[in-house]
């Protein structure tokens, strides 16, 4: 499965961005889905993943009550809504995917995932 982010900008502080992850070559209902994000200087962190069917999700400590992912399997997209950014959400984020056929099971860990996108950059201004 490919995979492409988007959505990605600038924006100041206490706004929103909504990211968008298209997956081409392999219908996602299958995969469960992440986002990960990459400052200058940082390692690549945790920011959400959906289970396959969508009705398991989990974020990252920071993220929690900010941030929400949701999918589309029909249109085999996924979505990262990010609200209140602050200066410390600027990064490159990624959608990743790991094909594990169970509904309910959703990735915390980076090394889990087998196919990862380009990422979109997100810069928040303070």
């Amino acid at each position: 499965v490919q995979l492409q982010a988007s959505g990605g900008g600038l924006v100041q502080a206490g706004g929103s961005l909504r990211l968008s992850c298209v997956a081409s070559g392999d219908t996602i209902s299958n995969y469960a889905m992440g986002w990960f994000r990459q400052a200058p200087g940082k390692e690549r962190e945790f920011v959400a993943a959906a289970s396959p069917s969508g009705s398991y999700t989990t974020y990252g400590i920071s993220m929690k009550g900010r941030f929400t992912i949701a999918r589309d399997n029909a249109k085999n997209t996924v979505y990262l809504q990010m609200n209140s950014l602050n200066a410390e959400d600027t990064a490159v984020y990624y959608c990743a995917a790991d094909l594990v056929g169970q509904p309910m099971v959703a990735r915390r860990v980076l090394g889990e995932y087998d196919y990862w996108g380009r990422g979109t950059q997100v810069t928040v201004s303070s």
